[in-house]
C-alpha cells in the first residue's frame, strides 16, 4: 500500500465516523459525544497509520510499535474521560452556544463543522505517521525523549482532568472557578498538556540528528494543535462561556492565572 492510498482510506473512515456522530447528535444525542468519538478516532487511525505496511515508509518496527502504543493509550484515556463527563454532565456548552448562534441552519453547519474536525484529525494523524516512519535504525535518544514528553503530557492532562472533576463534584463549589492544583498555574492545563503530547511525536519524527527531511514536517502537528486550542475551538469559546456563567469570579481568575502556559500566579492588582 502507498501512503496516498492509506491516507485516502483514513480520510474516508474519519469522514464516515464523524457523519455517524452528526446523525446521532441531530437525533438527540448529547454533543459531548463529538469530542469523545473524535478522541477515539484519532487514536484508532493513528495506530493504523503507525502499523500498516506502506511502500517506501517502512521505519523501524520498534519505533512503530512504540508510537502505536502511545497513540492508543493517549486516545483511550482522553476518550474515556470525555465519555464519562458526557454521561454525567449533559451538553457541552461550546456546542450548545454554536447551536444557538446557528439557528435553523445548525444541522447543516454542524455537519460541515464535524467534517472539518475529521480533516483536522488527518493532519494530526500525519504527525503520528511521520514519527512512526523515521528511518533511524533502532531506538534512539530522541525516541526516549519523545516518549518521556508524551508520558508527561498524558499524566499531566490526566491529573488536571481529575482535579477539575473533584472540584466540580463538591456541592460547595457550584458556581465557583477551579483555582486549585494545576488550575492555579494555568487556566487550561489540560489543553497545555494535550499540546505537549504532540510535541513528543515531533521530537521522535525529527530524530537524533535531524537529517531526515520529512521529520521536520511533524512540527505541523503541535503548531496546528496550538492554533486550535488557543485561538479557535478550545480557549475562546470555553472562556466566553465561563465569563457568562461565572462573571466576576472568572474575570478575577483571568487577571492572576495565565491562559495556556503554566506559570507562577500573577499578583492581583490593588487599588
Amino acid at each position: 500500500m502507498t501512503a496516498a492510498v492509506l491516507f485516502l482510506l483514513l480520510a474516508a473512515a474519519a469522514g464516515l465516523v464523524m457523519t455517524v456522530v452528526w446523525f446521532a447528535v441531530v437525533k438527540g444525542a448529547t454533543s459531548g459525544w463529538v469530542d469523545a468519538v473524535w478522541s477515539f478516532l484519532v487514536g484508532a487511525t493513528g495506530i493504523t497509520a503507525a502499523l500498516v505496511p506502506v511502500i517506501a515508509w517502512e521505519g523501524d518496527w520498534q519505533r512503530r510499535l512504540l508510537i502505536a502504543a502511545a497513540a492508543g493509550f493517549w486516545s483511550c484515556r482522553l476518550g474515556v474521560h470525555i465519555l464519562r463527563r458526557t454521561l454525567q454532565g449533559g451538553e457541552d456548552p461550546r456546542y450548545a452556544r454554536l447551536r444557538e448562534e446557528w439557528g435553523e441552519s445548525w444541522r447543516l453547519r454542524l455537519f460541515l463543522f464535524l467534517q472539518i474536525q475529521a480533516a483536522a484529525a488527518l493532519l494530526l494523524i500525519a504527525t503520528i505517521f511521520i514519527a512512526a516512519r523515521n528511518p533511524a535504525v533502532g531506538l534512539q535518544w530522541s525516541d526516549v525523549a519523545g516518549i518521556a514528553i508524551l508520558a508527561m503530557a498524558v499524566i499531566g492532562e490526566g491529573v488536571s482532568d481529575a482535579q477539575l472533576s473533584r472540584f466540580r463534584g463538591k456541592t460547595a463549589n457550584k458556581g465557583k472557578v477551579c483555582d486549585q492544583g494545576l488550575w492555579s498555574r494555568s487556566r487550561h492545563p489540560n489543553y497545555f498538556f494535550q499540546w505537549l503530547g504532540w510535541c513528543g511525536y515531533a521530537v521522535i519524527a525529527v530524530g537524533p540528528a535531524g537529517d531526515w527531511g520529512w521529520g521536520w514536517l511533524a512540527l505541523a502537528g503541535p503548531a496546528f494543535m496550538y492554533w486550535l486550542l488557543v485561538h479557535v475551538s478550545g480557549i475562546p469559546p470555553l472562556e466566553a462561556h465561563m465569563m457568562r456563567s461565572r462573571g466576576a469570579a472568572f474575570a478575577a481568575y483571568v487577571t492572576r492565572v495565565n491562559a495556556f502556559w503554566p506559570g507562577l500566579k500573577k499578583r492581583e492588582k490593588t487599588s
